[in-house]
């Protein structure tokens, strides 16, 4: 309750700030240096205001789902706890002004996020864990070194950047740490394999707050700063093989969850490719509409995993619809929203960013690679549901409880997904783009999408399986394996032994076999080693003969 009430003040807020077009800075000096300035700030405009209205809404409603979710966990308040932690993060990073009170969020971010993947803890949690916590370290690092340049420009809030060549590379480097925490690739190993978490973490954390953090960075940089051409450049490629990896991969996945997680990185590439065109607006609207349809995608999803006792294999949910049609329907929502469908909340957001790519002077290659990603992504929509909710009945053993923790979430999430798109165009005209493109172009992007939908009508009951694919570009075994490359290294220098390195095994075995030598010594009456005490005798015997002559 206190997080929808909080959800309702950040839209009354917003609409404030709507009408009247004002922006709040509240400043906190800490200390001064010469001629910089250690300060904390905090920003209160549209743009986060908006945001955090959206995150909360989706927080309460996954607080709602995880009570029933959770009830039977003998850790579930801890779990609460944890992932409100999360939320708070999530708000502290929303209304950053500043490097510091940004790093204050970033990192909550990632340490929540870790805590929440490995709360199963077994092994495959654990990696999971291990592995998103090394990827986000990359962009935390790359935040941190950053600050140098904050130093030369003599300030560390975002308001004041100037279009020099400092300001230049520091929005380079924070857009690259942005990727990192957004799964760009090459980064996006870590988002499937952050599935080992609860169904309640992934609707949350992977819909609407740790995956959008960084293009939130973005965009919150794009609207104080222009971006230049080398950043739009590097966005538009990382987003257009993003789209394309997580559309074609999702092709051939039959595990529900990382389907929804591929969907997931699929519209993160679809999000920067509009930051690259110079969109970051129809970027953020894309990221309102998204958030909500995951999260309903994901709570519909964990619905049936509880009906199914956990099974996530869509091949074993056909006719789950008989039993459970109103979670069905919403899946179908949330489903088609994917796609675009005609009056949903996607059709004002993703097909615009579509259209705004055929009206810029992009070269061919991008272009080609947005199509073949926007059939794929049609593709493994109409897949998941002809298995999902048109496939005949095949296990009979189905546990369906319908309360009001079930029920009330995916229903404030499904109105969500239907008119936000509507709501969210007329109330903020800021999000609003004029597209005049022709006829012919308009009638290509339906024609593809038709044609993954097809596609997946067709190959969707065979059993279909790619290394290739599913290891995502052999994205995951380079970051999971990546020390193996550092193995003969590692050996040859476990051979130096400069007093910070181990010992090699041959130096160890040799200390280990002279201690024990000297533990007998040292106990020799019992132990009777009357040899060992005449060789000691012996030796000094020696040592005072030689000292006195």
């Amino acid at each position: 309750m206190l997080l929808f009430f909080t959800s309702l003040m950040m839209a009354c807020g917003w609409g404030f700030m709507l009408t009247k077009g004002q922006t709040m800075i509240l400043e906190l000096e800490l200390m001064s240096v010469s001629s910089t300035n250690f300060s904390i700030m905090l920003i209160v405009d549209k743009i986060n205001l908006s945001f955090s209205m959206v995150v909360t809404l989706i927080a309460g409603s996954v607080f709602t789902f995880a009570h029933k979710y959770m009830e039977e966990d003998q850790n579930s308040d801890r779990f609460l706890w944890i992932l409100m932690a999360f939320v708070i993060s999530m708000n502290l990073l929303t209304f950053s002004g500043s490097i510091f009170f940004l790093l204050l969020g970033w990192d909550g971010l990632g340490i929540t996020s870790f805590a929440l993947i490995i709360y199963y803890q077994s092994f495959e949690s654990l990696s999971a864990g291990f592995q998103t916590l090394m990827v986000n370290r990359l962009g935390d690092a790359i935040i941190v070194v950053s600050t140098f340049l904050f130093v030369l420009l003599g300030q560390f809030s975002f308001i004041s950047l100037s279009d020099n060549f400092t300001s230049v590379g520091l929005v380079l480097m924070l857009s690259v740490a942005a990727l990192t925490k957004s799964a760009q690739y090459p980064f996006s190993s870590w988002l499937p394999a952050a599935m080992a978490a609860p169904t309640p973490v992934s609707a949350l954390v992977h819909s609407s707050t740790l995956v959008t953090a960084g293009i939130f960075l973005i965009i919150r940089l794009s609207y104080n700063v222009p971006l230049n051409e080398e950043v739009k450049s590097l966005l538009l490629f990382v987003g257009a093989i993003t789209c394309l990896l997580g559309g074609w991969a999702a092709t051939y996945e039959n595990d529900i969850k990382k389907i929804i997680a591929l969907s997931t990185l699929s519209q993160l590439g679809v999000m920067v490719f509009s930051l690259g065109l110079g969109f970051p607006g129809l970027a953020l609207f894309h990221l309102y509409t998204h958030a909500l349809f995951k999260a309903l995608l994901f709570l519909a999803a964990g619905n049936m995993l509880m009906a199914t006792y956990g099974s996530q294999d869509i091949r074993l949910m056909g006719g789950i619809g008989m039993a459970m049609p109103f979670t069905i329907i919403m899946f179908n929502i949330s489903s088609l929203c994917l796609v675009g469908a005609p009056f949903l909340s996607a059709f004002y957001s993703k097909h615009v960013i579509l259209e705004k790519m055929v009206m810029n002077s992009l070269n061919l290659s991008s272009m080609l690679i947005m199509f073949v990603a926007t059939m794929m992504t049609a593709k493994y929509v109409s897949r998941s549901l002809k298995a999902v909710s048109w496939n005949k009945p095949i296990n009979s053993i189905m546990a369906v409880s319908s309360n009001f923790y079930t029920t009330f979430p995916v229903t404030v999430l499904g109105i969500g997904g239907i008119v936000s798109g509507k709501f969210l165009s007329m109330i903020d005209l800021g999000n609003l783009e004029l597209a005049y493109i022709p006829s012919f172009w308009g009638n290509i992007i339906n024609i593809i999408t038709i044609g993954g939908i097809t596609l997946g009508l067709i190959r969707g009951s065979k059993i279909l399986s790619n290394h290739y694919l599913s290891s995502m570009f052999f994205l995951t075994p380079v970051v999971s394996l990546g020390s193996k490359g550092l193995a003969p290294l590692v050996k040859e220098m476990s051979n130096l032994d400069y007093g910070w390195l181990e010992p090699s095994f041959s130096v160890k075995n040799y200390h280990n076999k002279f201690g024990a030598v000297l533990s007998d010594v040292g106990v020799w009456p019992q132990k009777q080693s009357f040899f060992m005490a005449g060789v000691i005798l012996v030796f000094t015997l020696v040592f005072v003969t030689s000292s006195y002559f």
